[in-house]
This record gives structure tokens, C-alpha cells and sequence, in this order.
């Protein structure tokens, strides 16, 4: 699919079913076409709607670097890197650090979140995405290392909010899974919505016995 035509159905989607993701992958494609001004905006739109999307955060402050508006870069870096702190999103923290120090700001001071043990059964998992238990998928719901971490570490009920929201991404981008491309795309979404990056499963695969 040519950027040209990402950028239109991911507007049409952000249009008719505004949400964070749908921002964000906006956002992506904005960026892909190096319309960073354009990008940054549909960012900021994704976290006015989804305020924890730690990851936006991250793509703000790159965008805004890009453009040269280094303070204004620093001042969205800083609350990501809080927010992600707060919610256990070590990669995207990490970026986030690694971005202040380029434009020669501090990090800010965060407290490390005191674990408490949770109670959970044995059908249960504490989920990701959520940072609460819930019910454990009964399988990996696809092949493969992407499969295994989903299963490991997301609940049946996340899984089914994403089931719900990919497809209104296999409608509203006409995807069709016989095409390699369109499956990629999909899986792309997928980690994007589930906050899953390539490094997480590669991680993950290594670390399993």
C-alpha cells in the first residue's frame, strides 16, 4: 500500500472512529511521508484521547526534534517519560530518556513504583496492557514468538477489546489476509495497540527456555 493511500483511509478511520491508535497510526504515516509538522499534530491528537499512549509521547518529541522546537520537544519528552515510568513502559521510557539528554535536558526524577502483590488465580494473568488480572488466554492466539508473547502476557479480555478494534482496522483499510503486505499491516497495528515492540519479543524468546 503507497504511503499516498495509508494516509487517506488512516484520516477517513481517524475521521469516522477517533481514537488514540487511530491518531497514532495517522501519526506513523504522517511521518513515513516526512510530513513531521502534520505528524507531530496527529500525536498530540492521539494522547489528548488516549492519555497514557506512552509510545506518542515518544513520536511527539522525535517530531518536534526534527522540526527543530527543542523546548517544546523537551516539555512533551519530560510528561512521556513520567507516564511511562508510571505505567511500566520501560522501552519507550528509555527512548524517551535518551532524547531529553540529546537535547541537553535532565530526565525527570520518578519514583519506582512499589510492586503489591496481587492475588491471582489460576486461571488468571496480570495483564500488560492493563497492569490487572485477568482471564488467561486458553492458547497463543497465533504462531510464532508474537503468538507466545501475547499469550504470556496479556489477558483474554485485552485480547478481545483488540479483536473488536482490528476490525474496524481490516474494514476501514480494506485489508484482505491472503496478501502479505495486508498481514503485516495488521500485525503492525496490533503491536502498535497492544504497546508491543520488536525488541519485547525478541527479548521474550530468548528468555524462554
Amino acid at each position: 500500500m503507497d504511503i499516498t493511500a495509508r494516509i487517506e483511509q488512516w484520516e477517513k478511520m481517524a475521521a469516522e472512529a477517533p481514537d488514540g491508535m487511530a491518531f497514532f497510526s495517522l501519526g506513523n504515516a504522517y511521518k513515513d511521508a516526512e510530513r513531521f509538522d502534520d505528524a507531530a499534530n496527529a500525536y498530540k491528537s492521539a494522547i489528548e484521547l488516549d492519555e497514557g499512549l506512552s509510545r506518542a509521547y515518544q513520536s511527539i518529541g522525535q517530531m518536534l526534534i526534527q522540526l527543530e522546537r527543542n523546548d517544546e520537544a523537551g516539555d512533551y519528552l519530560s510528561r512521556g517519560y513520567v507516564i511511562a515510568a508510571e505505567r511500566g513502559d520501560v522501552m519507550p521510557q528509555r527512548a524517551m530518556g535518551s532524547l531529553l539528554e540529546k537535547i541537553g535536558r535532565t530526565p525527570p526524577q520518578v519514583e519506582q513504583e512499589k510492586s503489591v502483590p496481587v492475588a491471582v488465580a489460576a486461571d488468571q494473568i496480570i495483564d500488560r496492557r492493563t497492569n490487572r488480572p485477568g482471564g488467561k488466554l486458553p492458547d497463543p492466539p497465533m504462531r510464532g514468538p508474537l503468538g507466545q508473547f501475547i499469550y504470556d502476557h496479556y489477558s483474554q479480555e485485552t485480547w478481545n477489546e483488540w479483536i473488536g478494534q482490528g476490525t474496524k482496522v481490516i474494514n476501514e483499510l480494506r485489508l484482505d489476509f491472503s496478501n502479505a503486505d495486508h498481514q503485516r499491516t495488521y500485525d503492525v497495528q496490533m503491536m502498535e495497540w497492544l504497546g508491543i515492540s520488536q525488541e519485547d519479543i525478541d527479548a521474550h524468546a530468548v528468555s524462554e527456555p
